[in-house]
């Protein structure tokens, strides 16, 4: 029905004119739309509330990108009642029709990439590059998962068995909540919602704070792609209120979610208690976050690898829940790999990334730049600051940047070499020999990405074993993971290993059924 499946890639060189032309066009064109208005968005209803998320620039705090009507925790009754009765209709659709929803969405997408890139330097302060990324992402997220709809849709062969006819087959779960993160404000939510939906599923959405106006943004195609009222519905707000709602509600058949361990941890108990008049086993699909480490081997080349460090550990600020937090050396070639490392990392640009040539836009909101810098200081008494540490103590109007800050000599079960702190802080830890190395990379809780720079065959093939983490990468960085190319999710305390955009994610939206008829 469709053909192969293709990531949107090789995303643009920005130094190009063209591309380069177009994010511009882009960015002047969604700064005309900056400070509108969103409403909570249930079955038809546009629900314009008294309270309002005010979305703004964390590159300039003083500029809004959108107010976002907050949805009070008393309309979960009607978001769950919206999507109860979009439900029946919806998941008697064939796959191959519910495919083609998400196919003519990333249609629509495509043609609007760069704005929505836009869109996403404005609201995240993410660099061209990071935002058309993210963008691309969700993309790849509705094509691969139309496909896989379609695949599971076929049901599996079951045994032959002499005068019966037996069947295997998927069926939708029902009415489900999807709690999504800001830092890939359309990639991850596009892709934890749309894989519940081409499964026949119906969602209520509580997007992060932070990145609600993408959210609703994304509302607008969803409309324009067709897709029937109640199938998606918005419930912008604090978590503390829509999200308890929502997870505590004995109709809500499943939760997705991305964001930190803390609040995974407490979903995953709500989930796992069964509510008065509740008839089924709720299920949680959670990633959590990660404290990701790169370790490298003796003898590997430096300058290569010290660009795959840079990139991992500073991409977006570090606000990646595969972002290189850790680096884990071999004695041999600490100080010169550190050398290098700190020397690519002073080139990088940091501002607001609305301008071209930016690398690193601003960390998203004060309480994140507070965070960091406490951990900062905490960095001062576990090891050796020999880059960044520069900024103010407390965040101004000017922006919350932080620049790039790598420590050395760091323990391995120092604080900032143990807890994660989703900003742009890198702990540079020595090894004796490659055991030792291993040692250290799975000391922590975590357990999602990590990658290793290595020549040496035996110790590849023990780390592919060993290196205990979801997604391991060798000889490159430990980011960027592709939808289909490297399915996504960790072990541990970085979540349900869930592995978004692999072979398996649509069967966490299903439930399997077996019919038999005697003839």
């Amino acid at each position: 029905m469709f053909t192969p499946f293709q990531n949107e890639y090789p995303y643009p060189n920005f130094s190009e004119e063209r591309p380069r032309k177009k994010m511009e066009e882009a960015l002047q064109a969604v700064a005309g739309q900056l400070g509108k208005l969103y409403p909570v968005c249930l079955g038809t209803s546009r629900i314009e509330s008294t309270e309002r998320l005010v979305s703004i620039n964390p590159a300039k705090p003083h500029q809004v990108v959108g107010q976002v009507c907050t949805a009070p925790p008393e309309l979960v009754e009607k978001a769950v009642l919206e999507a109860e009765r979009a439900y029946p209709a919806w998941s008697s659709l064939s796959p191959e029709v519910r495919a083609r929803h998400l196919v003519k969405l990333a249609a629509i997408l495509r043609r609007r990439i760069y704005e929505f890139s836009a869109w996403m330097v404005y609201e995240v302060s993410k660099s061209w590059s990071e935002a058309y990324a993210d963008v691309a992402e969700a993309i790849d997220f509705l094509e691969y998962y139309a496909r896989e709809a379609v695949r599971w849709g076929q049901g599996k062969p079951t045994v032959d068995f002499p005068g019966e006819e037996n069947v295997y087959f998927y069926l939708p779960l029902g009415v489900g909540a999807v709690i999504a993160p800001w830092n890939f404000p359309l990639a991850i939510l596009t892709g934890m919602t749309m894989a519940a939906v081409v499964a026949g599923n119906t969602v209520i959405v509580k997007p992060a704070e932070q990145s609600s106006v993408i959210a609703a943004k994304l509302m607008e195609l969803l409309d324009l792609a067709g897709f029937p009222p109640g199938v998606v519905n918005l419930m912008p707000g604090p978590g503390e209120t829509v999200g308890e709602a929502l997870t505590a509600h004995p109709k809500i058949r499943f939760v997705a979610f991305t964001g930190s361990k803390e609040v995974g941890i407490h979903i995953y108990q709500k989930v796992a208690t069964v509510q008065p008049n509740q008839k089924f086993l709720r299920r949680a699909i959670l990633e959590m976050g990660g404290k990701d480490a790169i370790i490298v081997d003796d003898g590997v080349g430096l300058d290569t690898t010290a660009t795959e460090i840079v990139r991992s550990a500073f991409g977006f600020q570090g606000q990646k829940c595969s972002a290189c937090s850790r680096l884990i050396v071999h004695k041999n070639l600490y100080e010169p790999l550190l050398q290098k490392v700190i020397e690519q990392a002073r080139r990088l640009r940091v501002g607001d990334p609305a301008q071209y040539g930016i690398d690193m836009g601003a960390v998203i909101d004060a309480d994140a730049y507070r965070k960091i810098q406490s951990y900062i200081a905490i960095g001062k008494t576990e090891g050796e600051l020999v880059m960044g540490g520069v900024d103010p103590a407390e965040p101004d109007e000017t922006g919350y940047f932080i620049h790039p800050t790598i420590f050395r000599d760091v323990a391995p079960n120092a604080r900032i070499a143990q807890e994660e702190i989703f900003g742009p802080v890198l702990a540079v830890i020595k090894a004796d020999d490659f055991d030792h190395a291993l040692e250290i990379a799975n000391s922590t809780e975590y357990g999602l990405t990590g990658a290793l720079f290595s020549y040496n065959r035996e110790h590849i093939e023990r780390a592919r074993r060993e290196f205990h983490v979801g997604n391991l990468y060798i000889n490159r960085k430990c980011t960027g993971a592709l939808v289909g190319v490297q399915p996504f999710g960790g072990f541990n305390m970085s979540g349900t290993d869930s592995k978004a955009g692999g072979p398996d994610y649509l069967g966490l939206f299903l439930q399997a059924k077996s019919v038999s008829e005697r003839f």
